[in-house]
């Protein structure tokens, strides 16, 4: 039996309490999940699918209810302003989403939630990382994303989607692959009789059902619009970024509530300005904001995107510190972080714009073990020409490269700016086999 139509906040309350009949009573419980860098992307995709697919369930599925999943502890949304200036759209907050949690312990988490007892969908990743994945790897029934094939998930997924194709954004792909059944739901109005008493008549319900679809709608539209600059990055914006811009633009124009007003342009740099706005933020939190990590074949490579430049965190981490010179204080601050996830190889991959107005890119690359030292030295010595990579000098003269038996450390500036942590990742993995 399908979920009454609902508003997101209303969802996610539905959602919550699923998920803990499941864990109190021992019951199934479909997951969607996103990546553990839990950026604005991953976060989207996993409510939206949850969303829909709870109101529009196949009849073969799971549970009748998915249970949206965001791939932080909840203190990690307070790192996200995003997150924050996207939710005042949708008309939820912080409180409302379902996160690591919300489940329960690691060390008891088999009891309470058998993997036989739970089917895993995956967004904006195709293998489930960390511990989870050791879990619950083999309950992986359904994948919607945009990074390289990892096959990890099965190729029957029965009424569950299997969608691994590029594009800016994986909210795009989730977004088409939503439509038919969104739209469904949306001619149904209010049918099921979810929003009775918040309206006098059919049309005062087909009201609400409007406002529902346009706060859902920017939710996703957020996503697509800064994995692709505003769709103006066009290394990056695919065919399925710009219909699903269009199609969710529409929602929102189409509601009278929100619709005289809204501005795209508006919108996305209201975002984009949330989403760099990172001073406020301690060092390593900033390097923890969109951080992930693989283990593959006995090493650990970890990689945290940053939208600020090296000189913006170098003089981060001084300030921090008042006690070393900023290149100390910055190699310090890195190498403790990198020693506290145990990692063979750590990479900071930066984001910024020149004085000239052009966005660039640096690419900082550290191995700590004899092996993560053979790995990084492969991956510059193959990557170097796709990826643009010059030797890198800061504006103070500060140069990071460093070379013994028991470390290895590059920084460059990355030239092929249309390469993000999609290509790197996949490109650091391969030096590791």
């Amino acid at each position: 039996m399908a979920v009454p139509r609902n508003s997101l906040r209303g969802f996610l309350a539905q959602a919550r309490t699923a998920l803990r009949t499941a864990i109190d009573s021992n019951q199934k419980v479909t997951f969607v999940i996103g990546n553990e860098s839990a950026d604005l992307d991953s976060m989207t995709c996993s409510i939206l699918y949850a969303y829909i697919r709870s109101m529009a369930p196949s009849r073969s599925a799971f549970t009748p209810i998915y249970v949206p999943i965001t791939n932080i502890p909840s203190s990690g949304i307070q790192l996200r302003p995003e997150f924050l200036e996207v939710f005042k759209h949708a008309n939820i907050e912080t409180r409302h989403l379902l996160t690591l949690d919300d489940l329960p312990e690691l060390s008891v988490i088999k009891s309470k939630l058998s993997p036989e007892n739970t089917k895993w969908i995956l967004v904006d990743h195709n293998a489930l990382q960390g511990q989870l994945g050791k879990i619950y790897s083999e309950r992986i029934g359904g994948v919607i994303d945009h990074h390289d094939e990892e096959g990890k998930v099965p190729q029957e997924t029965g009424d569950e989607p299997r969608v691994i194709e590029k594009s800016g954004s994986c909210s795009s792909l989730v977004t088409r692959y939503l439509r038919p059944s969104w739209d469904l739901l949306s001619s149904l109005g209010m049918s099921s009789g979810a929003a009775h008493g918040q309206g006098d008549g059919l049309s005062d319900d087909n009201a609400v059902v409007q406002v529902w679809d346009a706060e859902a709608a920017q939710l996703g539209l957020a996503s697509i619009l800064i994995d692709t600059a505003n769709l103006e990055d066009k290394s990056k914006t695919t065919d399925a970024d710009v219909e699903a811009v269009k199609y969710l633009e529409a929602r929102v124009l189409s509601c009278p509530k929100f619709g005289a007003n809204f501005d795209r342009n508006k919108f996305y740099g209201a975002i984009d300005a949330a989403k760099k706005d990172i001073g406020s933020l301690q060092l390593q939190d900033i390097l923890q904001k969109d951080y992930k990590m693989w283990d593959d074949k006995g090493l650990r490579l970890g990689i945290s995107s940053v939208v600020r430049d090296i000189g913006f965190l170098r003089e981060k981490a001084a300030g921090e510190t008042n006690t070393q010179s900023p290149d100390e204080a910055f190699l310090d601050a890195l190498l403790g972080f990198a020693k506290e996830r145990s990692l063979d190889l750590y990479s900071v991959m930066t984001t910024s714009t020149s004085g000239q107005g052009q966005f660039q890119r640096e690419l900082l690359l550290w191995a700590f073990t004899e092996a993560g030292i053979t790995a990084a030295k492969k991956f510059a010595a193959n990557s170097r020409d796709e990826l643009g990579l010059e030797v890198w000098q800061g504006g103070s003269g500060t140069e990071y490269d460093d070379e013994d038996e028991e470390n290895w450390r590059r920084v460059w500036w990355q030239r092929n700016v249309q390469h993000s942590r999609k290509r790197v990742a996949p490109l650091l993995r391969e030096a590791m086999s």
